[in-house]
Protein backbone atom coordinates (compact mmCIF):
# COMPACT_ATOMS: atom_id res chain seq x y z
CA UNK A 1 0.00 0.00 0.00
CA UNK A 2 2.82 2.31 1.17
CA UNK A 3 4.36 1.64 -2.13
CA UNK A 4 1.52 2.55 -4.29
CA UNK A 5 1.01 6.01 -2.24
CA UNK A 6 4.80 6.59 -3.19
CA UNK A 7 4.48 5.49 -6.87
CA UNK A 8 1.12 7.89 -7.38
CA UNK A 9 3.22 10.92 -5.81
CA UNK A 10 5.99 10.25 -8.50
CA UNK A 11 4.10 9.77 -10.95
CA UNK A 12 1.33 12.68 -10.36
CA UNK A 13 3.72 15.40 -10.32
CA UNK A 14 5.28 13.79 -12.90
CA UNK A 15 2.19 13.89 -15.39
CA UNK A 16 1.73 17.63 -14.19
CA UNK A 17 5.27 18.65 -15.87
CA UNK A 18 4.03 16.75 -19.13
CA UNK A 19 1.16 17.98 -19.21
CA UNK A 20 2.13 21.92 -18.23
CA UNK A 21 4.79 21.56 -21.07
CA UNK A 22 2.14 21.29 -23.50
CA UNK A 23 0.11 23.70 -22.61
CA UNK A 24 3.09 26.15 -21.85
CA UNK A 25 2.44 29.23 -23.72
CA UNK A 26 6.25 29.94 -24.61
CA UNK A 27 6.44 26.96 -27.27
CA UNK A 28 5.81 29.02 -30.02
CA UNK A 29 9.19 31.29 -29.09
CA UNK A 30 11.76 31.18 -30.92
CA UNK A 31 13.11 30.65 -34.76
CA UNK A 32 10.74 29.09 -37.65
CA UNK A 33 11.69 28.19 -40.90
CA UNK A 34 8.90 27.66 -43.67
CA UNK A 35 8.45 24.29 -44.99
CA UNK A 36 10.06 26.25 -48.25
CA UNK A 37 12.89 27.22 -47.02
CA UNK A 38 12.52 30.55 -48.03
CA UNK A 39 11.44 32.93 -44.59
CA UNK A 40 12.79 32.54 -41.21
CA UNK A 41 11.17 34.61 -38.15
CA UNK A 42 11.60 34.87 -34.86
CA UNK A 43 8.67 34.19 -32.75
CA UNK A 44 9.54 35.90 -29.56
CA UNK A 45 7.08 37.26 -26.08
CA UNK A 46 6.31 41.01 -25.22
CA UNK A 47 4.39 41.19 -22.17
CA UNK A 48 1.34 39.12 -22.83
CA UNK A 49 1.47 39.17 -26.34
CA UNK A 50 3.55 37.40 -29.04
CA UNK A 51 4.94 39.02 -31.93
CA UNK A 52 7.41 37.81 -34.95
CA UNK A 53 9.73 39.80 -37.08
CA UNK A 54 11.51 38.51 -40.68
CA UNK A 55 15.39 37.19 -39.41
CA UNK A 56 16.32 35.98 -43.40
CA UNK A 57 14.17 35.45 -46.77
CA UNK A 58 15.50 34.69 -49.97
CA UNK A 59 16.87 37.11 -52.42
CA UNK A 60 16.49 35.01 -55.54
CA UNK A 61 13.37 36.82 -57.09
CA UNK A 62 16.26 40.19 -57.72
CA UNK A 63 19.67 39.21 -57.08
CA UNK A 64 20.49 42.83 -58.16
CA UNK A 65 18.45 43.46 -54.57
CA UNK A 66 20.23 42.21 -51.67
CA UNK A 67 17.84 41.15 -49.00
CA UNK A 68 19.11 44.03 -46.30
CA UNK A 69 18.18 46.61 -49.02
CA UNK A 70 14.66 45.37 -49.53
CA UNK A 71 11.56 47.73 -48.34
CA UNK A 72 7.83 47.08 -48.10
CA UNK A 73 7.39 48.94 -50.91
CA UNK A 74 4.09 47.73 -51.42
CA UNK A 75 2.26 49.16 -48.14
CA UNK A 76 -0.68 51.36 -48.86
CA UNK A 77 1.18 53.80 -46.56
CA UNK A 78 3.48 55.80 -48.41
CA UNK A 79 4.99 56.94 -44.95
CA UNK A 80 6.03 53.07 -44.45
CA UNK A 81 7.39 52.16 -47.55
CA UNK A 82 10.84 52.85 -46.91
CA UNK A 83 11.23 50.64 -43.79
CA UNK A 84 13.41 47.42 -44.32
CA UNK A 85 11.69 44.13 -44.70
CA UNK A 86 14.66 42.29 -42.78
CA UNK A 87 14.02 43.24 -38.79
CA UNK A 88 10.44 43.80 -39.96
CA UNK A 89 7.61 42.94 -37.28
CA UNK A 90 5.37 40.83 -39.39
CA UNK A 91 3.04 39.13 -36.80
CA UNK A 92 1.88 40.93 -33.75
CA UNK A 93 -1.13 40.89 -30.48
CA UNK A 94 -1.53 37.29 -30.71
CA UNK A 95 -2.33 35.88 -27.09
CA UNK A 96 -2.47 31.90 -25.92
CA UNK A 97 -6.02 30.36 -25.21
CA UNK A 98 -5.77 27.56 -22.71
CA UNK A 99 -8.60 26.17 -23.85
CA UNK A 100 -7.90 25.88 -27.48
CA UNK A 101 -3.92 25.38 -26.88
CA UNK A 102 -3.56 27.78 -29.80
CA UNK A 103 -2.49 31.31 -30.16
CA UNK A 104 -5.55 33.66 -31.14
CA UNK A 105 -6.56 37.15 -31.44
CA UNK A 106 -3.28 38.46 -33.72
CA UNK A 107 -2.71 40.58 -36.69
CA UNK A 108 -0.64 39.52 -39.54
CA UNK A 109 1.15 41.57 -41.57
CA UNK A 110 1.74 40.17 -45.64
CA UNK A 111 4.31 42.53 -47.47
CA UNK A 112 3.42 40.88 -50.95
CA UNK A 113 0.23 42.51 -50.74
CA UNK A 114 0.73 45.65 -48.47
CA UNK A 115 -2.22 44.50 -45.89
CA UNK A 116 -3.10 43.37 -42.51
CA UNK A 117 -5.00 40.11 -41.24
CA UNK A 118 -6.51 38.50 -38.80
CA UNK A 119 -4.08 35.59 -37.39
CA UNK A 120 -4.19 32.65 -35.28
CA UNK A 121 -1.10 29.96 -34.54
CA UNK A 122 -1.33 26.55 -33.32
CA UNK A 123 0.90 23.47 -33.36
CA UNK A 124 0.09 20.40 -35.54
CA UNK A 125 0.95 16.99 -33.88
CA UNK A 126 4.00 16.90 -36.19
CA UNK A 127 5.38 20.19 -34.19
CA UNK A 128 4.50 22.35 -37.18
CA UNK A 129 3.59 25.73 -36.38
CA UNK A 130 0.43 26.55 -38.33
CA UNK A 131 0.28 29.99 -39.71
CA UNK A 132 -3.36 31.30 -40.65
CA UNK A 133 -4.07 34.75 -41.74
CA UNK A 134 -8.06 35.09 -42.31
CA UNK A 135 -10.48 38.00 -43.19
CA UNK A 136 -13.45 37.67 -40.55
CA UNK A 137 -14.02 33.74 -40.84
CA UNK A 138 -10.76 31.37 -39.92
CA UNK A 139 -12.08 28.84 -42.46
CA UNK A 140 -11.55 31.05 -45.24
CA UNK A 141 -7.50 31.22 -44.84
CA UNK A 142 -4.53 31.20 -46.00
CA UNK A 143 -2.21 28.95 -44.11
CA UNK A 144 1.45 28.41 -43.99
CA UNK A 145 3.99 25.91 -42.01
CA UNK A 146 6.57 26.45 -40.12
CA UNK A 147 9.85 23.82 -39.03
CA UNK A 148 11.85 24.87 -35.48
CA UNK A 149 14.82 26.47 -37.03
CA UNK A 150 17.10 24.33 -35.25
CA UNK A 151 15.19 20.65 -36.56
CA UNK A 152 15.37 22.16 -40.35
CA UNK A 153 19.19 22.57 -40.22
CA UNK A 154 19.59 19.14 -38.82
CA UNK A 155 17.48 17.54 -42.04
CA UNK A 156 19.42 20.16 -44.10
Amino acid sequence: MLGVILLNLLVDPLSSIAQNSLNDPNRIVGKWISEQKNLIVEIYRCKAEYKAKVVWFTDTDDLTMPMDLRTDSRNPNPALRSRKLLGMEVLRQLKFDQKSDSWDTGIIYDSMSGREWSSCISLTEGGRLRVKGYWKFKFICKSMDFLPYKTALANL
